[in-house]
């Protein structure tokens, strides 16, 4: 149960910050026989799911670096990736009781939502700066973080549940701080992009000096 748990809340996690590499990865280990995933996941090791899930993380890999296309690729990936960690939760206990499915993809839905919006959340707020190289240090982290994650969910799942929770517990804390301070951003952005912003407020300044 605890290799399952870890596997289910690996994917799941994984799958919010990078959907393709997560099944790239998983399908791969299951095909050099690194690891037996079970039979409801078993086509993730199919040589075409492995090539085409390859084909979107390298289109995904460099989107990722772009500022204004990574938000746009976060935005859509939103109602993908959390259906998908839901899905990705569900298969890994195989053929068990439809409640306990449900209860599986729900939470592996609640797992992979925490991570998106944390990822979206962050980048967004990181894109709204105009240098790039803050934008290609996160990326690369969370490249080698879903790598490294999926690594630990795998083959050390008590170590990966332990920073699991405290990823949660972390991303409950900092979510309502990066939603006021993306909303900050780009209402300051938008203040200076307004065609004439502050205009009339010279205008109203000089026309009181001159009457005085």
């Amino acid at each position: 149960m605890l290799e399952s748990l870890s596997l289910a809340a690996g994917l799941s996690w994984a799958s919010g910050l990078r959907l393709y590499l997560t099944v790239f990865i998983a399908g791969l280990f299951e095909r050099i026989g690194f690891i037996h995933l079970p039979d409801s996941l078993a086509v993730l090791g199919s040589p075409w799911v492995i090539g085409v899930a390859a084909v979107l993380a390298v289109v995904e890999f460099l989107a990722d670096k772009i500022p204004a296309l990574d938000s746009l690729w976060d935005a859509i990936h939103t109602f993908i990736r959390i259906p998908a960690g839901a899905v990705l939760a569900a298969g890994t206990l195989g053929h068990a009781d439809p409640a306990m499915l449900t209860i599986a993809a729900l939470a592996g839905g609640t797992l992979a939502g925490a991570s998106h919006f944390a990822k979206a959340g962050t980048r967004a707020l990181i894109n709204l700066s105009p240098e790039p190289v803050s934008n290609w240090a996160a990326s690369a982290t969370e490249d080698i973080g879903v790598l490294l994650g999926i690594t630990l969910a795998l083959f050390v799942p008590v170590l990966f549940l332990v920073m699991l929770i405290a990823f949660l517990v972390i991303a409950g804390w900092a979510l309502p701080r990066l939603v006021r301070g993306v909303h900050g951003g780009i209402s300051r952005m938008a203040k200076h992009m307004l065609p004439g912003s502050g205009a009339p407020q010279t205008s109203i300044t000089s026309l009181r000096s001159k009457h005085d």
